[in-house]
């Protein structure tokens, strides 16, 4: 009787088949430390929001100068106009995806440490995820540029635009117009995330607004692991992705959920 000891290389090879992307992209949030989610507006298209950019996006329809401070400032009752019929409707009325649904679940199980988001429509955190970092503010709030004093979105009356403060100013939506800077402790929690990430899961963003584009580069600068999901390529396509995923959101997430739960 011959008793032969296979070394576990020669297992691996002999019994194993080789991963596919999913399978790959699936052991590495396993086996992560601190995965991170870095998301744009095509993970919210399959929830009826439109993109700012691209096919179908707000720009090709709509002037921004709306959104710029300056605009504002200087005519707030017409910019109020224009935010109410683009953000203040599509945006209240959405509902999380699978997409928005498993990445609140990988945080659940441990599996995700927290999402950057460059959306401002709430959806991860109506879907559950707790540690949501939103690098471009919210339309859930609104701030008075006189008092400071904030308000939620739902105790605003917005048939009367502009809608007012207390104290008589004109209230601003807690999210980033253009010629404003990132909010200080958004920026920061989302750098530090970042710095900490050793697999980062970028989904619907072209890599393209600064400085949140700058994020992914910078987890990757120190070995992070990236797996992009986007339908189309990006800036990151190529670049400092690991595994990519032509997919949309929404496809990629459910398959995910399947492999990994």
């Amino acid at each position: 009787m011959y008793i032969v000891s296979l070394s576990p290389d020669c297992v691996q090879k002999c019994y194993n088949k080789p991963m596919n992307d999913l399978q790959q992209a699936a052991q590495w949030l396993q086996q992560a430390q601190h995965a991170v989610a870095f998301t744009g507006a095509g993970v919210s298209v399959e929830s009826g929001i439109a993109p700012f950019t691209g096919v179908g996006g707000l720009w090709n329809q709509y002037d921004p100068q709306f959104i710029e401070i300056n605009f504002f400032l200087s005519d707030p009752a017409r910019s109020w106009q224009e935010m109410k019929k683009i953000f203040f409707t599509d945006m209240d009325e959405a509902v999380p995806n699978k997409a928005h649904e498993v990445l609140a679940r990988l945080e659940e199980s441990g599996l995700l440490k927290g999402v950057i988001t460059q959306n401002i429509d709430g959806l991860h955190q109506r879907a559950g995820s707790k540690n949501v970092q939103e690098f471009h503010g919210t339309i859930h709030t609104l701030s008075c540029l006189r008092c400071g004093r904030k308000y939620r979105l739902e105790d605003i009356d917005l048939e009367n635009i502009p809608p007012t403060c207390l104290c008589g100013s004109v209230l601003k939506p807690d999210f980033v117009f253009y010629g404003e800077g990132i909010p200080p402790r958004a920026y920061e929690k989302s750098a530090e995330l970042a710095a900490q990430a050793d697999v980062m899961l970028i989904v619907g963003t072209a890599g393209q607004v600064m400085p949140a584009c700058s994020l992914p580069l910078a987890a990757k600068e120190h070995g992070c692991k990236i797996i992009e999901v986007n339908p189309r390529e990006s800036a990151y396509t190529g670049r400092i992705t690991d595994l990519y995923f032509p997919q949309k959101a929404t496809e990629f997430f459910a398959a995910l959920e399947k492999e990994i739960f």
